[in-house]
């Protein structure tokens, strides 16, 4: 019987310590890096800049088809900047205002304001002191038009 007392105090601590642990693995904020930053540059920003002739062409179906990309841009890019955020995220309301008004000139407007205000270019450019290109086969560019 002692032995099941044993091995019972030791699950209770084991599962107290656990327990210690786990909130403040659940409070992290994740990793926020240049690096991430970057990638969600790259993989967004090139969806977004690459809707250019669909808005040029009056094409809704096509910006409404890459809601997400504006999204998860806004959230990857400015990940701790709330200003640039919020700036973005009005950006992106303009845009989607005119695809719900149908409006082919507001929609030109408001995705040239959006690309200006998010300084979104068609693929991302890598400086020196910023880090490096395509590496490995990991790298966001390793398999697009980036790379």
């Amino acid at each position: 019987m002692s032995a099941t007392s044993d091995r019972r105090a030791a699950l209770v601590q084991i599962a107290g310590a656990a327990a210690a642990v786990v909130p403040f693995a659940a409070n992290a904020d994740g990793a926020v890096s240049a690096a991430t930053i970057g990638r969600a540059r790259g993989i967004y920003g090139t969806r977004i800049a690459a809707l250019e002739a669909a808005v040029a062409s009056g094409d809704f179906g096509a910006v409404v088809a890459e809601k997400n990309a504006f999204i998860l841009f806004n959230s990857g890019a400015y990940p701790k900047d709330k200003a640039s955020k919020a700036n973005a995220i009005s950006a992106t309301n303009a845009v989607f205002a005119a695809v719900r008004a149908q409006d082919k000139s507001a929609l030109k407007s408001s995705y040239a304001a959006y690309i200006k205000t998010c300084d979104i270019s068609p693929l991302p450019t890598v400086q020196m002191e910023s880090g490096q290109g395509y590496s490995n086969d990991y790298d966001y560019k390793a398999r697009s038009k980036a790379g």
